[in-house]
């Protein structure tokens, strides 16, 4: 499996954007996605994951109602709706699949699989 994560870039303080992650291959709808994001000097931190067949979500709770993850398994794709945005958002945003699981995964070491990450930069 592989994944390509897009949709970073430069906004200001209120403002959004939208990650997506597409995979290849074709047991996309098969495996459950995550989203992680990473700042400079900072750990890996988990943002959001989805169910593989998109039924179920969670979040980091510092970050609900502000970010919505979804997918389209017909396209291969997930997505990362980021609304608000904030300085402190800024970091490296990367996507990661892990195949089923009876439960959704927040520890990085839980997936497989991951893109190469896309930049977010918040300013003020």
């Amino acid at each position: 499996v592989q994944l390509q994560a897009s949709g970073g870039g430069l906004v200001r303080a209120g403002g959004s954007l939208r990650l997506s992650c597409t995979a290849s291959g074709r047991t996309f709808s098969s495996y459950q996605m995550g989203w992680f994001r990473q700042a400079p000097g900072k750990e890996r931190e988990f943002v959001a994951a989805i169910s593989p067949s998109g039924g179920v979500t969670c979040y980091v709770d510092s970050l609900k109602g502000r970010f919505t993850i979804s997918r389209d398994n017909a396209k291969n794709t997930v997505y990362l709706q980021m609304n608000s945005l904030k300085p402190e958002d800024t970091a490296g945003y990367y996507c990661a699949s892990a195949p089923g699981g009876s439960y959704l995964y927040s520890r990085y070491y839980e997936y497989e699989y991951w893109g190469q990450g896309t930049q977010v930069t918040v300013s003020s």
